[in-house]
């Protein structure tokens, strides 16, 4: 019964630590789509102090599974949990260097007016984010429905994208002399477009937490 009383704690203790990682998350995102609206290289700079934190939080939690795969050696289904950890953080740490990568780029635009105007790209930001936030949330609540919606939701992440892309080609076809912007923009599209696809992945493993039989097996 102590043992069993200790495993649990030790899980809330990840539970707790990948809210925290989902928390700077969020922030680094926020901070390098704002730095992108803004024009602000300070505020870019402050996602690598993110990125930091989330790399830090990710062997923080990658060692307190195995610890507990080693010590306590789960059950079946405790072993499901926790390993469906291990893999969801790292999905959650790649989201992190995407964000970095994005704040990168912001700093690299210089003094010229956007050759768009940047309306979908923080939409696709704000959508991204609430994605990220409920795969971490439905795997501490163990919600299957919630883990599960995040497919759908990726669809209008992925639609945004095709409206940028389309938007950009067109743009440059006017005027070739905005390709060199129109990379550094399709390339911040897509790296959201492909955050969208680890939030995904991360719901896909809470699945698997909780049924034993992760979706691309079935």
């Amino acid at each position: 019964m102590i043992r069993r009383a200790r495993y649990e704690q030790e899980l809330r203790d990840i539970s707790d630590k990948l809210v925290l990682m989902c928390r700077h998350i969020e922030v680094a995102i926020e901070k390098c789509i704002k730095a992108l609206v803004e024009r602000d290289a300070d505020l870019a700079q402050e996602v690598y102090e993110e990125h930091n934190l989330i790399d830090k939080l990710e062997r923080e939690i990658e060692h307190a599974c195995m610890r507990l795969l080693v010590m306590e050696q789960p059950v079946a289904g405790d072993f499901r949990e926790v390993s469906a950890a291990m893999k969801m953080i790292t999905d959650l740490e790649r989201i992190g260097d995407q964000a970095w990568d994005i704040a990168e780029i912001t700093t690299q635009f210089g003094d010229a007016e956007y050759l768009k105007k940047l309306e979908h790209i923080p939409q696709m930001a704000i959508i991204v984010i609430q994605m990220v936030k409920s795969g971490v949330q439905a795997y501490i609540n163990r919600d299957l429905d919630l883990a599960r919606s995040l497919d759908a939701i990726d669809d209008k992440v992925d639609d945004l994208f095709n409206i940028v892309m389309a938007d950009i080609i067109a743009l440059v076809k006017i005027d070739p002399d905005n390709a060199e912007q129109a990379i550094m923009l399709m390339m911040i599209t897509k790296y959201l477009e492909r955050i969208g696809d680890h939030a995904v992945n991360v719901g896909e493993w809470v699945e698997y937490a909780i049924t034993g039989v992760h979706p691309k097996e079935e």
